[in-house]
């Protein structure tokens, strides 16, 4: 897939337009050109381009908050152009930035809104409410507080269950993580992906950040002005083989970390560190570092969930108090379903440079240093060099050879 915006090989087409277009009254060029494309079923397609280009208009569109001014819209082969513009709606989820909760309505009748409006009765409502809460991480006793009384990032998990409530097979979501900050935006990301991983429902997302389109999407629009396709095309071959300038300036340099977007810890292989029990003895942790070459031990709880950092030092300052009183918290913690980067942004300000890796239960798994980091993307960018060899000897000699071996300052 290049610059037309079909899917290739079997996947089905959830949404398809068909020469979308939007011409704003007084305005000399249409905000959206003739837009052409098919949005594969079950997957996330992330929108991205320039401020804008675009790309929230052609989503709004989708939905008919925005009337087309020409061209067709598909959803599962039925032309919903001009269908009932308000039942259209409710058969699909919307997320925006600003949430845009009820303040007058408490968390569950948020949720409710749009299953009230398809008429379902209250044991029916009230059941999904409770399910929706649970799935997206918000206390059940949160049900009737107001939005005012929750966090940004419990706000947003909110509007993702609103925008599930009625079960649509499809969601729009308008820079969903934009207003909230850095960390609460890279937890959210993670359960959404978990989530998405679950409920796999078809998803256009619309950013204007590239590193959130690569961490997020299966595939990626990258649009000019006009909501024109540049690339319509995986992460993976938009880093390998970007369509032309525009698209390669759009990335921006750093493709090397940019990869670790696209591998997560359970794709490579852990190391080990050395642990204790809680229970155990000092001579028993003294007795592990002599044998060890690290320069602590990871002491973990009965549920082998890690709690704290000992070394030597903390020994000798701690007495004889018990293993869970003395050394450091355990700190940059990740599940398996982190990013390479992800992970690497936490042990950036991390104890030992290292990052624990634990199940959804919370055990501990295993650890993920900075070498593990540089092997993986290494592996990463031999096996692309390698796929863009093969590509360049198929094309035949002079074509692509550019391409071949090209990175940039960054690659480990």
């Amino acid at each position: 897939m290049t610059e037309n915006g079909d899917a290739t090989g079997n996947d089905r087409a959830k949404i398809r337009l068909e020469n979308l277009e939007k011409r704003f009254p007084g305005q000399a060029q249409a905000a959206v050109d003739a837009l052409n494309m098919e949005i594969p079923e079950g997957e996330i397609v992330v929108m991205v381009g320039p401020s804008g280009c675009g790309k929230t208009t052609t989503m709004k569109m989708i939905n008919r908050l925005i009337e087309p001014s020409s061209g067709r819209i598909f959803l599962e082969d039925e032309d919903v152009t001009n269908v009932d513009a308000d039942h259209l709606r409710r058969r699909i989820g919307y997320v925006i930035q600003q949430i845009g909760l009820f303040p007058h309505m408490t968390i569950a009748e948020n949720i409710a809104t749009v299953p009230k409006m398809l008429g379902w009765d209250r044991s029916r409502i009230t059941s999904r409410v409770d399910e929706l809460l649970e799935t997206v991480g918000i206390p059940g006793d949160y049900r009737n507080r107001y939005p005012k009384e929750l966090s940004g990032g419990q706000r947003q998990r909110v509007g993702v269950a609103r925008a599930m409530s009625a079960d649509p097979d499809v969601m729009l979501m308008d820079e969903p993580f934009g207003a909230i900050d850095p960390i609460t935006r890279d937890r959210l990301q993670n359960e959404f992906l978990r989530l998405q991983e679950e409920i796999k429902k078809t998803i256009i997302f619309v950013t204007h950040d590239i590193d959130e389109a690569i961490k997020m999407g299966d595939r990626i629009a990258i649009l000019r002005e006009q909501s024109r396709i540049a690339q319509f095309d995986t992460p993976e071959r938009l880093l390998v083989d970007p369509a032309d300038d525009f698209v390669s300036d759009f990335i921006g340099r750093g493709a090397s970390l940019k990869r670790l977007n696209l591998s997560r810890v359970r794709d490579i292989t852990l190391d080990d560190w050395p642990t204790v029990d809680e229970h155990a003895s000092h001579d028993e942790v003294r007795s592990l570092l002599d044998r060890s070459e690290r320069s602590a031990v990871l002491v973990l709880d009965q549920q082998r969930r890690p709690r704290r950092w000992v070394n030597i030092e903390h020994l000798r300052r701690g007495d004889s108090r018990p293993l869970s009183s003395i050394g450091l918290p355990a700190d940059a913690v990740v599940e398996p379903r982190a990013t390479l980067s992800d992970t690497l942004n936490e042990m950036i300000t991390a104890r030992y440079s290292t990052a624990v890796v634990v199940d959804r239960d919370g055990a501990y798994e295993g650890i993920v240093d900075i070498d593990t980091i540089n092997t993986a993307a290494r592996s990463m960018r031999d096996v692309e060099r390698g796929r863009l060899r093969d590509q360049a000897a198929a094309s035949g000699p002079g074509e692509d050879q550019d391409a071949v071996g090209s990175d940039d300052a960054t690659s480990p």
